[in-house]
């Protein structure tokens, strides 16, 4: 069997070709086809492959011819075709073999077709020979223009790059058959960029061709041309363009606009004060335009700082300006970049600087002390208008305004009109050793000017102070004491100053010197002991002594005070111990204290019910009288209760109750204190006490009219002490004496001095 095809050239013109005849031919046989193909013989078949050119626009273009070589032409066989495309987009004449493309063809949509052969005796309907494979290629054509996928395009590059810096690099893509001549070989070209960029012609990479200045132009758009068949004629050919920005670099250095600043500041301002702005312009932009500001030699008085959001330099003083002293400044201040590259530092050689003219306007300023501060020493005791110290302030302003100055708050000092001041009392250091004062300065022609200075006045210490005991001493002796006998050490403080360590000198009195029982060796440390001079001390007779002690200062001149040590004699333990008399007189001068407060309690309550008794029992008939209620919780028994209190007594405003003439209550509280030492309290004069004080009672117009229970605090035989009640010592309109307590013992001797001139003073 033999197959024979027919196969067209790509230009339209078709060939016959010769058919071969390989019956025979072994499967493992490979013959060579004049038209660089294979043709393969497999089991009486000789299969081949066919070219179809795309996007040829004939219907029913003629492919090749399938003919078997069984075939005598008699028309009994049938072709059939087979496989993806077969029916549809090609198509055999089922009797000649011939095959037809009915369909336009893409080689991009696809390029090969895989088709199988059957020949058919169509008397029997059976197969002549077994089904074969063919195949169809789509021959590629230049139709498909390049194309740049990654669009669109965009690089930065620094400006003042040099030449052939790298920019970026594009692609495009050709969708024809690389490998069917040149149709998918491409060449770039830049139709725009020149002359500061150029390209690659095979690799589309975009290279600087000059160097560029940002702040002239920032941005470039450069459009690039693909072309296929190597830029041959007849090629197809795409474009696109690049946006290229230029990225700043600090090639510019800051330079003022503003070759002289003006600016002004008042001398009131305090440090830190903002007086103005200056600027300078920088054409870089981002951390490039950043900027420091300074001024030349150092100024102390200005200084300036920039503003990292707005890069302005902002001038503040320093320092505090003086328009009396100096009223105007001339600064010059520089300007530099913040970040410069070192391989850049040739633009930033020379730094541009301007003139600042700072003109300090006057202001009306309070006064000034000519110190921060004043300490003035002044002695203690000196008369009223004793001189203490000056103080002086001026007006700083040129009009000079007098100046009037007052002491704040102070009492013992006074200052006049020229700053002097003086005491107004007299000083005692120990009172008060330092003062602080307060000096206010005013302005008399702006009285809103004010100002103050502190004063701090030392009062220096005269020896004015005599020394003292440092203590209360309690100083008890035995009876049975030995001659020479340490009963008390002494110490002594001064309240004055001594300029060096105080020493204190004892010695006794004259008198007691000459007939004290006692003496007194000073032991040379500001301390002295009173020792025993003789022998056998009487309670009785004498319990109480009292020594005169002088002690004189080291001062000048020499003050001496005379103290009185309170000696008690003290019948001691067999120890020879004076700690029972101690505890026995803490105890009585607790008991002294109850009765001290019992006294005073006594006499305000008889000075009460003597003004009390002034006064009448109801008001004056001159007085309104309204209708008025008096209540009495007072519960009767009856009829027969004769004994109840009788109300009719309130209504009579005139009938008083006849008063009992009282004795005196010297006599009485006399009598009955004596009477009581030897009597019970059951006795007869218990009772008769009791009830003269029930008798007052009842005849006091005074008295409550309703039941009261009143206790009386009678002390009965045994007492030492007697009875302390104020039963019997009510007020009376006769004059009141207490000199009876000088009888009742040495107990009540400090008691008997104290009401005696008490009561003296008070009539």
């Amino acid at each position: 069997m033999d197959y024979c095809l027919l196969l067209p050239f790509t230009l339209g013109i078709s060939l016959l070709w010769p058919c071969f005849m390989a019956t025979e031919i072994s499967q493992t046989e490979e013959v060579k086809h004049p038209v660089d193909s294979h043709l393969r013989v497999k089991r009486g078949w000789m299969w081949n492959q066919f070219f179809v050119p795309e996007e040829m626009n004939k219907t029913n273009y003629h492919i090749g011819q399938l003919r078997s070589d069984l075939d005598n032409g008699n028309n009994s066989f049938q072709y059939k075709l087979l496989g993806a495309g077969a029916g549809s987009i090609f198509v055999i004449d089922e009797r000649t073999g011939d095959i037809f493309a009915v369909q336009k063809l893409d080689r991009e949509e696809r390029s090969l077709y895989t088709l199988r052969a059957q020949v058919i005796d169509s008397t029997t309907g059976r197969a002549v020979e077994p089904e074969s494979e063919f195949v169809i290629r789509v021959s590629d054509i230049n139709d498909n223009e390049p194309k740049f996928l990654d669009e669109p395009y965009e690089a930065i590059v620094p400006e003042m790059s040099p030449e052939g810096t790298l920019v970026i690099q594009v692609t495009a893509n050709d969708a024809d058959d690389p490998s069917s001549g040149n149709n998918a070989r491409l060449l770039y070209s830049l139709l725009q960029g020149q002359p500061y960029f150029s390209i690659e012609p095979t690799t589309g990479i975009i290279r600087t061709s000059s160097k560029m200045d940002r702040e002239l132009q920032d941005e470039y758009w450069v459009i690039i041309q693909a072309k296929d068949m190597l830029g041959q004629p007849g090629g197809l050919s795409g474009t696109t363009s690049v946006l290229i920005k230029l990225s700043d670099v600090n090639d510019n250095k800051p330079i003022f606009k503003e070759s002289f600043y003006r600016l002004t500041v008042s001398e009131a301002a305090p440090t830190g004060t903002s007086i103005g702005k200056i600027m300078a312009y920088d054409n870089d932009i981002g951390e490039n335009a950043e900027m420091d500001y300074s001024i030349e030699d150092d100024s102390q008085t200005f200084d300036i700082i920039t503003n990292n959001e707005t890069q302005e330099g902002i001038v503040i003083l320093k320092k505090k300006v003086d328009f009396e002293h100096q009223n105007d400044y001339r600064i010059r201040a520089n300007v530099k970049n913040r970040h410069v590259d070192k391989q850049l530092l040739k633009y930033h050689e020379e730094a541009s600087s301007t003139l600042i003219k700072v003109q300090v306007e006057d202001e009306d300023e309070p006064p000034v002390f000519l110190l921060p501060y004043y300490l003035f020493e002044v002695f203690e005791g000196g008369p009223q208008g004793s001189f203490v110290g000056t103080v002086s302030a001026t007006d700083p302003d040129q009009r000079n305004s007098p100046i009037r100055y007052s002491i704040t708050r102070s009492k013992m000092f006074s200052i006049d009109d020229n700053g002097t001041i003086i005491t107004t009392n007299a000083l005692d250091r120990e009172i008060n050793a330092w003062y602080n004062l307060s000096i206010t300065a005013t302005e008399k022609y702006n009285v809103q000017q004010i100002s103050a200075v502190p004063v701090y006045v030392q009062v220096l210490n005269i020896n004015d102070h005599a020394p003292e005991f440092s203590e209360y001493y309690d100083t008890y002796v035995c009876e049975n004491a030995d001659p020479g006998q340490v009963i008390q050490t002494i110490s002594a403080v001064d309240r004055d100053e001594s300029i060096e360590d105080h020493h204190f000198y004892f010695n006794l009195s004259v008198e007691d010197t000459k007939n004290s029982s006692f003496i007194i060796m000073d032991n040379q440390d500001n301390t002295a002991v009173i020792l025993t001079n003789r022998t056998g001390f009487s309670l009785q007779e004498e319990p109480v002594f009292y020594i005169s002690v002088l002690i004189a200062d080291n001062g000048s001149p020499s003050l001496t005070s005379t103290n009185t040590l309170t000696i008690h004699v003290c019948d001691c333990d067999d120890y020879g111990s004076t700690q029972t008399c101690r505890n026995k007189d803490r105890m009585l001068s607790m008991g002294f204290r109850t009765e001290v407060v019992l006294a005073f309690g006594f006499i305000f309550l008889i000075l009460g019910l003597k003004q009390r008794r002034k006064q009448t029992l109801f008001p004056a008939k001159s007085e309104d009288f309204r209708e008025n209620i008096f209540r009495y919780d007072d519960e009767g028994g009856g009829e027969e209760d004769t004994e109840a209190f009788d109300v009719v007594e309130l209504r009579s405003s005139a009938l008083m109750r006849e008063r009992k003439v009282q004795k005196t209550a010297t006599a009485e509280i006399r009598r009955l204190y004596r009477q009581s030492l030897q009597v019970g309290p059951d006795s007869a004069i218990f009772r008769k006490f009791i009830l003269e004080k029930l008798e007052e009672a009842n005849t006091d117009p005074c008295a409550p009219p309703f039941d009261s229970l009143q206790t009386y605090a009678f002390e009965g035989t045994g007492s030492l002490a007697g009875s302390l009640s104020s039963l019997g010592s009510a007020a009376s309109d006769q004059e009141e004496y207490y000199d009876y307590l000088n009888e009742l013992g040495p107990r009540f001797k400090r008691l008997a001095c104290m009401f005696g001139s008490a009561t003296q003073s008070y009539n």
